[in-house]
């Protein structure tokens, strides 16, 4: 039992490893110029290498012409150790769809999937090698957790998606400059069950450049199963980013089966850290839904969901209703396309805002709840 008279969640966990070494992205700025220093360089040569990896997407010495020639391969191998090695991509939707499997430093291995879509392009991302969750409807929750994913393993993602399309590597280029403009932490992990490194990664990817990315924050979706202490905490921090809430069932009796963490923090607990972040940030909170057949997309549980959403106010959430995407070996299959609608149609009826999301992906295992890191497939 935990100090607070409930129960403790024990998650599984295949083996324990060592993070990486130290990577430029795992440090501001000020601590990079202190490495330097301690490299008996200068500075400013921090800012250089910075830019070199956040706005040119490169880690090869021999392309950092700015640079001390012969310092450049020492520099490369004390700032930018190897985190991430692509082992396979597989493509769908005419290559605007990319599914990447890396490897990382100890071996473990990790997926992203990169998306096109009209005016914008989305990465999805890791946040862990696995994940300790349980959810018994996805892949990733059945395969374990085997470790954290440092900071900078969590940026290199986005820093490798942004060099695959500035060379051209991703379907329907349009012009030299994009590069990915949105960010969901929804790949493998429960990305709030590795808090300050999650955090750590966003408050880079919104930093301007060449500290980091530059990016939007409300362009980056931070997801969880229910977290309701992380959540809260969330909230605190002061950065626009999109929060999603993965419920899939409005009724405890339910949840408690598809979502381990809510014999924890039960439905109403969540929904309610959910929108004390709403009122805290005044950003709209995405309620994810995924429809599995005969289990959760009954309309009576439509208008559960509505009603507890609707009880807490008008105009602060927004339901992403999407069918369960197949994950080998599973009891579970999607919900039928005419109960789908009628699900959807429910929530509507009834003043919640929702849309039926786009999958993308299902054809190479590259849609919500596949990724399984299988060298194999």
């Amino acid at each position: 039992m935990g100090a607070d008279g409930r129960p403790e969640l024990q998650f599984s966990t295949k083996r324990r490893v060592s993070q990486p070494p130290t990577h430029l992205a795992d440090l501001s700025l000020a601590e990079r110029q202190a490495k330097l220093k301690e490299l008996g360089l200068p500075a400013f040569r921090a800012k250089q290498l910075s830019v070199h990896y956040f706005q040119h997407y490169t880690t090869d010495p021999e392309k950092m012409s700015d640079l001390p020639k012969e310092r450049r391969a020492e520099l490369a191998e004390a700032m930018f150790p190897k985190l991430l090695t692509e082992v396979k991509r597989l493509e769908t939707d005419d290559g605007k769809t990319i599914k990447f499997l890396w490897r990382l430093f100890d071996g473990s291995l990790v997926e992203s999937v990169l998306m096109r879509y009209p005016g914008r392009i989305t990465l999805c991302i890791s946040s862990q090698c696995g994940c300790g969750m349980n959810c018994p409807f996805c892949a990733t929750g059945q395969a374990g957790l085997t470790r954290n994913m440092s900071t900078a393993e969590i940026l290199d993602q986005i820093v490798q998606a942004n060099r695959v399309i500035a060379e051209g590597g991703l379907g329907g280029r349009q012009h030299p400059d994009e590069r990915v403009g949105n960010i969901v932490f929804m790949g493998m992990g429960e990305p709030l069950a590795n808090y300050k490194r999650v955090m750590n990664a966003v408050h880079r990817m919104v930093a301007d450049t060449p500290e980091g990315l530059g990016m939007a924050a409300r362009g980056i979706t931070v997801s969880t199963v229910g977290l309701v202490p992380a959540i809260r905490k969330l909230t605190e921090e002061n950065v626009q980013v999109t929060f999603a809430l993965s419920l899939h069932a409005p009724d405890d009796e339910l949840r408690d089966e598809l979502i381990p963490v809510n014999s924890r923090w039960k439905v109403d607990e969540a929904l309610d850290a959910a929108y004390d972040y709403y009122v805290k940030t005044g950003r709209r909170v995405s309620i994810e839904y995924a429809l599995i057949k005969d289990m959760n997309d009954h309309e009576w549980r439509a208008e559960m969901l509505a009603k507890k959403l609707n009880a807490r106010g008008r105009g602060w959430v927004h339901v992403n209703p999407i069918p369960l995407n197949p994950v080998p070996g599973s009891i579970w299959t999607r919900s039928e396309p005419d109960i789908t609608s009628k699900f959807v149609r429910r929530l509507d009826e009834l003043g919640v805002p929702t849309t039926l999301r786009d999958t993308r992906g299902k054809e190479i295992d590259g849609a919500c709840g596949q990724l399984a890191a299988d060298g194999d497939k």
